[in-house]
Parts: C-alpha cells; structure tokens; sequence
C-alpha cells in the first residue's frame, strides 16, 4: 500500500476531514490534500506526526511493516552480473 493510500485509509478510520488531520498535525491542508493524491511524499518530520498521532511505526506508514509488526524490506532485483564482478 502506498503512503497517500495508507494516509487515507487511518484518516477516514477515525472519521476525520483532511482539514481536521491538517490540524492535528500541525501542516498545512494542501500537505494533507498532495499526499493522498499522490503528488507528494511526507517528508520526515510530517511522518513522525503521522506516526505519533495515528500510534503507530514509521515502518506500517510506509508499507514496510504489516499490522502484526513483520517488515518486509523490498530489494531491487540485482543487476546481472559476471562471475568475475560478483567475487568483487
């Protein structure tokens, strides 16, 4: 799940407007309204108020951990590499 899904999702959970969430947080309506479409990533001092408002791990905001606390680290696939580069 993408961070403006999951921002979403937490918000409208506890039945608020994204002005109301803009308060709360203490960032500006257009912050709230550019994340849950998309258009901007919270940067890390926003996402510490998420996290702290909503009770939960920087981890779950970012899709990188699920409800039950498991991360899951997602990795590129590596590129193809010689014999001679991957003893390097």
């Amino acid at each position: 799940m993408t961070f403006s899904n999951t921002s979403k999702t937490l918000r409208k959970e506890k039945g608020l407007s994204q002005v109301q969430l803009a308060e709360a947080l203490k960032v500006s309506n257009g912050c709230i309204a550019m994340i849950e479409i998309g258009k901007n990533e919270p940067t890390a001092n926003t996402l510490l108020k998420y996290a702290d408002f909503f009770q939960c791990s920087t981890d779950y905001l970012l899709g990188r951990e699920d409800d039950f606390g498991n991360i899951t680290i997602k990795t590129e696939k590596p590129a193809d590499l010689s014999d001679d580069e991957l003893k390097i």
